[in-house]
């Protein structure tokens, strides 16, 4: 079995590229490397998350030894980025004051879920294809610039060879093969976290979201860190050795795409989604990695009292610790877009800027992720500042890295802001009013997502028909 983001052999030259990130002693992590070369080990971090070669069983018992020695080396002090809930909040400006939910929360909230989807759809067959691949397939195709969705009609053969389409999502994402939301991680968490909060309340614990992975989360269907710390919460490891114990990928993306439900929960209360977030966060990641998460739930928090794409970054820099490089990332992105244009020609003047600054990381870390979400939802802003929601996504997707994460959170901010008639129907018909997912229950429909979602806000709110429901006795806990 080819197991990836797993194997120890290919776990080490993630972890050399993470401890170097953290400042962890250069000279014990050279010596590192090369005894892991020396022994017949790549060096090279894989970028699929295994590499094509078995290792024999010595070379993987080295491989473990090694990450026990990285895992020791202590990381390098950093106040700036601290992983503590209250040392994190020492380090962030007063939180914004912003509106509470209005008459219209229900219908953001709707505009929100199916806009996540969309953006995530939009992006699926073309995860972990380069920036450079997509535009060729498009160009191929008679659709570039990218306003509607991918085709492998009209494809010719050399570029599909060259380009090949991401083999789980292609035959449900296509044009031609679309029907309904197909099964997707980045749709699997916000599900989850409504289970999360429907059984545990707004007081849940890091362990609580533990055992829910135990209990509904398929092994199969997560990846990176996520994969990392469900192994250590099987190997009996305590919170939050369970985001560090082997886990090179701990301030990936993974946590920036769990997160949307815990801010659209807590409309206009940006810090203390964040504070929801930490806590989930927490099980599989640590320092930006966890500020993704925080970052993530305050877009969706603000996104639903808001009224343009400015304030709504705006009130979620507001718990990203400003010196980190979380925050570097964001600014870099919102940099980007307002001194360019959505033109052809200023999105790709935005996107060289990006990836000339974050190209040597990994497709799925949270550093270039983050900013190309931060520069597409500045860039597609439009007139109105509300977002346009074709323009948005297609520039997440088209930056390449990680396309559907990327397009599903732009997806989630901009759906909110203009709701799902703003969204237009090119992208919501084909979701068909449903997402699939490999959870208990199997296939939802979307508005009734949206109305367990409403059902857990922390203020009363005005739902579909006029009648006024307010938090739940479990979402007050």
């Amino acid at each position: 079995m080819r197991l990836t983001w797993a194997q120890p052999e290919d776990l080490l030259a993630h972890e050399l590229v993470q401890a170097a990130a953290e400042g962890k002693d250069a000279a014990a992590l050279a010596d590192v490397r090369e005894r892991w070369a020396a022994a017949g080990g790549d060096p090279v971090a894989a970028v699929s998350g295994a590499g094509p070669v078995p290792a024999t069983p010595a070379l993987r018992a080295l491989a473990r030894d090694l990450l026990v020695e990285l895992d020791a080396l202590p990381a390098a002090p950093a106040p700036h980025e601290p992983d503590d809930w209250d040392a994190i909040l020492a380090t962030l400006p007063a939180a914004p004051a912003l509106p509470t939910a209005g008459p219209a929360y229900g219908d953001r909230v709707l505009g929100a879920w199916t806009g996540r989807a969309a953006g995530c759809l939009l992006g699926k067959p073309v995860e972990k294809i380069p920036r450079a691949g997509i535009e060729e397939i498009l160009r191929a195709t008679g659709r570039w610039p990218l306003d509607r969705w991918f085709t492998a009609v009209g494809l010719p053969d050399d570029v599909a060879a060259r380009w090949p389409w991401n083999k789980r999502s292609a035959p449900t994402s296509l044009e031609e093969n679309i029907d309904g939301m197909p099964e997707d991680d980045d749709l699997n968490y916000p599900i989850l976290a409504l289970a999360l909060l429907e059984k545990h309340g707004r007081g849940f614990t890091t362990d609580d979201v533990a055992q829910l992975w135990l209990d509904a989360l398929p092994a199969g269907r997560v990846f990176t860190a996520e994969r990392a710390a469900y192994r250590n919460v099987l190997d009996a490891r305590p919170v939050p050795e369970t985001a560090t114990h082997h886990n090179p990928f701990r301030e990936w993306i993974g946590a920036l795409i769990r997160t949307d439900v815990l801010g659209w929960v807590s409309p206009g209360d940006v810090r203390e989604a964040a504070r929801l977030a930490w806590t989930d966060a927490r099980l599989s990641h640590t320092r930006n990695g966890v500020y993704g998460a925080m970052w993530a739930a305050a877009l969706a928090s603000a996104a639903t009292v808001c009224e343009t794409v400015d304030e709504v970054l705006d009130a979620a820099d507001a718990v990203v610790p400003p010196g980190s490089r979380l925050a570097a990332a964001i600014r870099l992105g919102r940099d980007a877009g307002r001194d360019g244009d959505a033109s052809e020609a200023g999105v790709r003047a935005g996107l060289d800027t990006i990836h000339a600054a974050y190209g040597d990381l990994h497709w799925v870390h949270v550093l270039n992720n983050a900013a190309v979400i931060a520069y597409a939802l500045t860039a597609g802003r439009g007139p109105d500042g509300r977002g346009d929601f074709g323009a948005s996504v297609a520039i997440a997707v088209t930056a390449g890295w990680d396309t559907d994460s990327a397009g599903a959170t732009v997806g989630g901010v901009v759906g909110a802001l203009q709701g799902v008639e703003g969204i237009g129907q090119r992208w919501t018909r084909p979701l068909d009013g449903h997402i699939a997912t490999s959870l208990p229950g199997g296939e939802q429909r979307i508005v009734d997502l949206a109305a367990r979602t409403v059902a857990l806000a922390t203020v009363p709110v005005v739902v579909a028909g006029g009648a006024v429901q307010g938090p739940t006795e479990e979402a007050q806990a």
